[in-house]
């Protein structure tokens, strides 16, 4: 077969600039073979590489004395005692879930499953973080039935609990939704495994699936921003088989308890290509590839294919020599190849043979750590104007159009197409704040959140990326959970924008300055940047996932309220409604700064609760919505009415930080305004859990008229009613 001939439409196609091009030839010395051509793009695309990011994720808290391992392995590692640690980390599959919904989100967590399992850990629980346009907007509902399918046709199939996550909707997702998904899973802490080579001559062994045409320039795609030729990039979207997957993981485990595992790595974004390079640029090692040795689903694929093929369910190891029978015999027994297709140098070489040739021979730490690094220019988000008075509205009427809006009404339409209680260690499903895990066989558990707040981040990138990382924080306090670590999930539009690069810029400054006064460190994470379509970005939306360990599962806050129980706030209500959902839902304004964070109340606030927490029936974070929408969803979810004393729109809907509801007996409310004092706490009474009304100030509604239009609003507003 000819290859094509090096062009500049050429090098434009696989997303390298003219001057990116020049570097190769300067640290090849010559022209690049079309193989040679797709593997930079492969390993220098922005997906892979983080060339505009590098520079600012340095600055990120990422160490603690709790912290395994940091970034820059498959998942970050994190001791939670007895000999035991969590494997986490998110990532994200946005621009396949947009051509192909369905195939896009299966993959995606599939992919981050590997992450996970790579690691040596069992997958225990996952979530998903989803944004999508305008709910009018006429590919929505297709995105989001699609969407939702996959995750579910992925992650029920393979056999891992779905236990939380989040779905908004927002006209600036409409040509680019966000599919962010996260995983997590146990190991003993000793027995943890990474993916730097080491040793000469040692086997590299390709484990799992075979290779197809499916995914090729994958990577290369998702460092692009979408256009009119969106339908061309369909054949770049992965296929994904969850009984394949399953197979690999229970493969995987045996074969990393027999000793066999020297070092092993997914095969996800760029495939073969990548996997190979990480490998052998973490070790110092070169590496030698025949590409006659790979298994391969479909006839005549040439090396470039093979290379760049984004094929699922595969893995690429460094094997102890001695223990290749063994290894290949598990692999056999769970019907998944197994072929050794390279082997470790001593040479700083990546060498691809295909048939008789050389079709790649590349520097290869010139692929991964010396890829470039741009210090884009940016600037800083100007500060908004001051909010301007807002349009009357009676209490009721602000609560039905928060409760009556997709991105606040009931979710259960979505997570009920997840199975959340395969393993049999769930404690805490979807619905209602964070998702807890029990860990299998102890009285340990592990609770798990993701959150942003998108609109708070274009206002104010600092403030919006300080309060994504503290409402995971109240997210798991609210539980009872004391935090432990934090994954980032980056996305925002083309980064050459210095206005883009500027919202980037304040909300990793953000970011960090909570990770930091919080003690959550950020131990994995990714970056997924070009998130526009046509020129429009995406809302820049930094999502923080985060864990929390709970010593006992007595210790956990998990009921409900009971009539005749008095609603609490713990923190201070000032009444912020700049950038509220209240504003955004009602009035379809978005103006004013993001609310303040103070990192140092939210961690009094929180250790007050977890302190006090023998005191508290049930608890939840205010954010979104304010006092009045969560004080509503946790009397629904326990059937009952509410009243509360205040009728003033700010003090219901405002979205003050470092705030939580909490429901208590009289007596127990006592006790807990008796340590407030003590603690010099804020804690308020503001009402009190009742009957079949919802009562706000003067204003009333029945909660069966309030409940089902809260419980039929998202699906009425997907036509999926």
């Amino acid at each position: 077969m000819t290859e094509p001939a090096i062009s500049p439409d050429l090098i434009a196609a696989h997303g390298l600039s003219l001057d990116e091009y020049d570097r190769i030839l300067g640290i090849i010395g010559r022209e690049p073979t079309f193989t040679e051509l797709g593997i930079f793009s492969a390993m220098w695309n922005e997906h892979c590489s983080y060339k505009s990011a590098k520079k600012w994720l340095r600055t990120l808290p990422t160490t603690g004395p709790q912290v395994i391992c940091g970034p820059g392995e498959n998942a970050g590692v994190v001791d939670i005692g007895d000999g035991q640690a969590v494997i986490f980390k998110m990532e994200s599959h946005n621009h396949p879930s947009y051509i192909e919904p369905y195939q896009g989100a299966a993959t995606g967590v599939g992919g981050i499953l590997r992450d996970v399992f790579t690691m040596g850990a069992r997958p225990i629980a996952a979530m998903n973080a989803l944004s999508f346009g305008a709910p009018s907007h006429p590919k929505t509902a297709h995105l989001v039935r699609g969407v939702v399918e996959g995750i579910g046709g992925y992650g029920n199939a393979f056999g891992v609990p779905t236990v939380g996550g989040e779905v908004r909707f927002h006209p600036a997702y409409s040509g680019n939704c966000l599919v962010n998904a996260f995983a997590a899973g146990l190991a003993d802490a000793d027995a943890i495994f990474y993916s730097a080579a080491s040793g000469v001559g040692m086997p590299v062994v390709y484990l799992g699936a075979k290779t197809g045409r499916d995914g090729v320039g994958g990577a290369t795609m998702a460092s692009a921003e979408f256009d009119d030729t969106i339908e061309d990039k369909r054949p770049t979207v992965q296929v994904g088989d969850p009984f394949t997957e399953k197979r690999l993981l229970e493969a995987c485990l045996e074969l990393m308890a027999s000793g066999a595992v020297i070092s092993i790595q997914d095969m996800g974004a760029a495939g073969l290509t990548c996997s190979a390079v990480e490998m052998g640029d973490k070790g110092g090692l070169g590496i030698k590839l025949q590409l006659d040795h790979v298994p391969q689903r479909e006839t005549g694929m040439t090396a470039y294919e093979m290379m760049l093929s984004e094929s699922q369910e595969r893995m690429l190891m460094v094997l102890q020599p001695a223990k290749e029978a063994e290894a290949r015999a598990i692999f056999e027994k769970w019907d998944l190849d197994f072929a050794i297709v390279g082997e470790t140098i001593a040479e700083d070489r990546f060498l691809i043979l295909h048939g008789n040739e050389v079709k790649a021979d590349l520097p290869l730490s010139k692929l991964s750590s010396s890829a470039p690094e741009y210090d884009r220019p940016w600037v800083e988000t100007p500060a908004p104007a001051a909010l301007a008075d807002i349009p009357e509205i009676s209490p009721i009427a602000a609560l039905r159009a928060l409760i009556g809006a997709p991105s606040y009404a009931h979710k259960a339409w979505v997570w009920e197409q997840y199975d959340s209680q395969v393993m049999a260690d769930t404690i805490r499903i979807p619905g209602l704040g964070a998702g807890i895990v029990r860990v299998h066989g102890t009285d340990k558990a592990l609770a798990f959140t993701s959150d942003v707040t998108p609109r708070y981040v274009r206002a104010n990138p600092f403030e919006g990326g300080k309060q994504a990382v503290a409402e995971a924080y109240r997210n798991l306090t609210a539980v009872g959970a004391k935090p432990l670590a934090t994954t980032d999930n980056l996305n925002f539009g083309n980064p050459e924008k210095p206005v883009i690069m500027g919202q980037f810029v304040g909300a990793i400054k953000g970011i960090g300055a909570a990770c930091e006064a919080l003690d959550m460190p950020i131990v994995s994470g990714n970056v997924s940047l070009y998130n526009e379509t046509d020129g429009q970005p995406i809302l820049p939306t930094p999502t923080i996932g985060a864990v929390g360990l709970i010593d006992h599962c007595d210790q956990i806050i998990g009921g409900l309220p009971q009539e005749g129980d008095l609603v609490l706030v713990l923190g201070e209500t000032q009444g912020h409604l700049g950038q509220s959902a209240l504003l955004a839902e009602a009035f379809g304004i978005e103006a004013g700064d993001a609310p303040h964070v103070d990192l140092a109340q939210e961690r009094q606030n929180g250790e007050f609760l977890r302190e006090n927490r023998a005191l508290v029936k049930a608890a939840a974070d205010l954010s979104d919505g304010g006092l009045a929408l969560a004080a509503f969803e946790m009397a629904e979810a326990a059937g009952l009415g509410l009243s509360l004393e205040s009728g003033d729109i700010a003090t219901l809907y405002g979205e003050d930080q470092a705030r939580y509801l909490l429901a208590a007996s009289f007596d127990q409310a006592e006790a807990l305004m008796v340590a407030a004092g003590k603690a010099g706490v804020v804690l308020a009474c503001v009402g009190k859990f009742g009957v079949e009304t919802v009562q706000l100030g003067d204003d009333s509604a029945p909660l069966a008229e309030l409940s089902a239009l809260y419980r039929g609003a998202f699906a009425a507003a997907i036509g999926s009613a």
